[in-house]
């Protein structure tokens, strides 16, 4: 899928191991032009300080805090970007190993931060999401990108692709348990999901300082996202 906005996955080590849960990778590699990068510290890491350096981009980082702007609010237009190529970095991890990419890389944290609200519940169901508003990051990305169509910054007109893989990726990890289960074999412990109960709102300190009622947490593997 083409966009005219680059998306660069900043990939926590212990995320890349997870095979059923990586939907970070999945959605690089649904996106023409994207870029991943596996690490804790982007600091000195070249191919991402080209981006954050490079005079034609104008770098954001998807990362909910109070200052961000709100793209489902028209907070950030063409103008803003001064014709320069929007470059979106998205931590993916969960919420607690994107504190740790956050913390230890300053220079994204210099970055101009962006955000989405009142997004759709997530679609995950083969992993329980921590608080409601938590979003796997090809979730995060679908949103991202109906905010950034909406305002015109870039254009979504099949956005049912990346869901479609999403739950066809669902399915099939889906049907692996279901034959797991019928031929009586059990891996770490591992049973279909059953229907649960809404989880009960329930933010920390930390996320209540960053996280505003109707913002959309992302991440990818689930964390809050960011992508913290």
């Amino acid at each position: 899928m083409a966009t005219r906005t680059k998306f660069v996955f900043l990939m926590h080590p212990e995320e890349f191991k997870r095979a059923k849960a990586a939907t970070g990778r999945l959605t690089h590699l649904c996106l023409a032009g994207s870029e991943l990068h596996m690490g804790i510290g982007f600091d000195a890491h070249e191919a991402v300080q080209a981006l954050i350096n490079d005079p034609e981009n104008f770098p954001v980082l998807l990362y909910p805090t109070r200052d961000a702007r709100d793209l489902s609010k028209g907070e950030l237009h063409a103008s803003d970007c001064g014709g320069r190529r929007l470059v979106v970095f998205l931590l993916d991890g969960t919420w607690r190993l994107v504190r740790h990419l956050w913390r230890d890389s300053p220079s994204l944290q210099r970055l101009p931060r962006i955000m989405f609200s009142n997004a759709a519940p997530s679609r995950y169901v083969i992993k329980r999401q921590p608080e409601p508003g938590c979003l796997s990051t090809l979730e995060a990305t679908h949103e991202l990108l109906l905010a950034l169509d909406r305002s015109g910054l870039d254009r979504y007109p099949l956005p049912e692709q990346l869901l479609g893989l999403f739950q066809r990726m669902q399915d099939v990890q889906l049907r692996f348990v279901a034959e797991a289960a019928r031929l009586g074999i059990r891996r770490h412990g591992q049973r279909a999901p059953s229907p649960r109960a809404p989880l009960p709102v329930r933010i920390g300190p930390k996320r209540r300082r960053i996280f505003g009622s109707g913002a959309a947490a992302s991440s990818a593997g689930s964390s809050p996202s960011p992508t913290p």
